[in-house]
């Protein structure tokens, strides 16, 4: 079975501004970078929009029609936060950015695809059940894992983040449920200033966060020692990964120093988890990453890895 890349123009329309970091182009360079016949053998689809209720499984309902009902005119903005902008096409963007996640597990574990690659933006890591923040309106990967359970009766899933940030927003929706496990590496301190070792939920959470300046050899470490002998011993029925490149060492954001082969080796290492526990499900969906150059090259790594794991 292949590998399935969703993704969907919407997802271009979302448009915070001139000068932000998470832009249109990010997704364009992402796209381009597995435009090749290297990725030749990807299944690609459209994303779809997620619906409202299942959205409302993660966020209170009254919190998903707030965010549908920001509709700046065309040409405009409005800032939910200082980092958080919404433009005209924003609504539908994280429709689809979230629906992209829905359809990949429902894909995955109907057996269509092994594996899904999810190319959206605007991101999720950062939402929270109530807050939109950093760049996120909607928490996706947590979506993702409520369908999988609610659709597909998947009891444990895992969440695994490597984005040079800390999932706040994920921990939040997550740190009280021993149904999903959360695994994380970023540097700290950094924004969003979560992410911590002795925050650990009810024991489903494993924080392992890394100093400013650490190389791939500290990011390796931390997943070999830390985060993937728990994964493992979760036993979880699916994989999700929250993909983000920002902590590449061309990055503006941050000051990590990952390669690309850092994030393709993890992404071997996360499939062959999944080998064990689940039959080689996983679906990753795009998080940050804000150095094009950087973001293309570790992307093609990543989709390279779970479609030949």
């Amino acid at each position: 079975m292949n590998t399935l890349l969703l993704t969907h123009r919407a997802c271009l329309l979302h448009e915070p501004g001139e000068l932000h970091p998470e832009c249109p182009d990010r997704l364009r360079a992402v796209l381009k970078a597995l435009d090749t016949e290297e990725f030749a053998d990807l299944i690609r689809d459209e994303a779809p929009q997620a619906t409202v209720e299942q959205l409302s499984r993660v966020h209170p309902r009254h919190y998903v029609e707030a965010i549908l009902a920001v509709r700046p005119a065309e040409g405009e903005t409005m800032a939910l936060d200082g980092d958080t902008i919404m433009s005209h096409g924003s609504a539908e963007a994280a429709l689809r950015a979230a629906g992209a996640g829905v359809a990949a597990v429902d894909a995955v574990c109907r057996g269509e695809a092994l594996r899904a690659f999810c190319a959206v933006r605007p991101p999720g890591h950062h939402a929270e059940p109530g807050i939109p923040m950093g760049f996120c309106l909607f928490s996706n990967a947590v979506v993702a894992a409520r369908q999988a359970q609610h659709a597909h009766h998947i009891l444990r899933v895992a969440i695994l983040d490597f984005d040079v940030h800390h999932g706040n927003g994920t921990q939040a929706c997550v740190k009280d449920d021993p149904t999903i496990f959360y695994g994380s590496t970023h540097q700290f301190p950094l924004y969003p200033g979560t992410g911590d070792r002795y925050e650990r939920g009810i024991g489903n959470v494993v924080n392992a966060p890394l100093p400013p300046g650490a190389d791939g050899t500290a990011f390796r470490a931390a997943w070999q020692g830390e985060i993937l002998p728990a994964l493992l011993a979760f036993e979880p029925g699916l994989i999700i990964i929250s993909a983000g490149f920002d902590a590449h060492a061309r990055d503006p954001l941050a000051q990590l120093r990952v390669r690309e082969a850092d994030f393709g080796w993890l992404t071997e290492q996360l499939c062959a988890v999944a080998e064990r526990c689940c039959g080689g499900k996983v679906v990753s969906l795009l998080e940050g990453g804000y150095d094009l150059e950087a973001l293309a090259l570790s992307t093609a790594a990543h989709v390279r890895a779970l479609m030949r794991a």
